[in-house]
């Protein structure tokens, strides 16, 4: 396992008008839950995960970067294997 494991991404074409993409991984033993807009890929939140209830996250900048090309190439291989 490399430095971080996306475990489910969600591609909503319909979000109130907008597009989405929410990308659910592990990052140092914790698991969280980040929604871009799937046009430029910007960030629209990010949450921790943990025992049954979602916090605000504080995540740097790499962990979001490698998942951002990760949904980048999600989203132009047209397929989400998770």
């Amino acid at each position: 396992m490399g430095p971080y494991e996306i475990t489910e991404m969600i591609i909503d074409d319909d979000f109130y008008g907008q597009e989405t993409v929410t990308a659910h991984f592990t990052y140092k033993q914790e698991n969280y839950s980040i929604t871009f807009n799937k046009g430029d890929l910007e960030v629209l939140n990010a949450w921790v995960l943990k025992k049954g209830t979602s916090l605000p996250a504080n995540v740097s900048n790499i962990p979001i970067g490698w998942i951002r090309k990760a949904v980048d190439k999600e989203i132009t291989d047209g397929h989400t294997p998770y």
